[in-house]
């Protein structure tokens, strides 16, 4: 990674695990600014600027990470919002996710789905949100990762 780059996260599902992670990476003080957890519905509302409304959406996780990113004048930002389970939520089934990525003006979102307990979830979401990072930054942005994807 580009250590010139501030990191910077937006978790609602995974409680800060992804913030959690990427802070015990050695020499991450040089590029991780910190993170947000908005982890009560209006906290997503009124600290990251997100619309008011459902937020289990693609919305919602494009929102929080252009709000944390705007907030921590970083330059990339990652975020997650879904159901950990056990049971639905705002008529998502347990184990649905969504993962935004904002770097420069683009922000990529991801819908996906994990089977398993609470704990299987966010531990699979806490891999596929940095996963997804690495991927953006790897490849030169949102713009080339989705010219890839098609």
């Amino acid at each position: 990674m580009d250590r010139s780059l501030k990191l910077v996260t937006a978790e609602s599902l995974t409680c800060g695990m992804i913030a959690n992670t990427l802070g015990a990476v050695e020499g991450s003080s040089e590029w991780l600014c910190g993170g947000i957890v908005a982890y009560v519905t209006e906290t997503k509302f009124t600290v990251l600027g997100v619309t008011p409304g459902p937020v289990i959406t693609e919305r919602c996780a494009r929102e929080m990470a252009e709000g944390a990113k705007r907030l921590f004048g970083a330059d990339i930002a990652v975020s997650v919002t879904g159901v950990g389970g056990p049971g639905p939520e705002e008529d998502q089934p347990a184990g649905t996710v969504f993962i935004g990525v904002a770097f420069g003006d683009e922000v990529r979102v991801q819908r996906l789905r994990f089977a398993g307990g609470p704990e299987q979830v966010l531990g699979a979401t806490t891999r596929a949100a940095i996963a997804s990072t690495l991927e953006v930054l790897t490849q030169g942005g949102v713009r080339e990762v989705e010219r890839g994807a098609g």
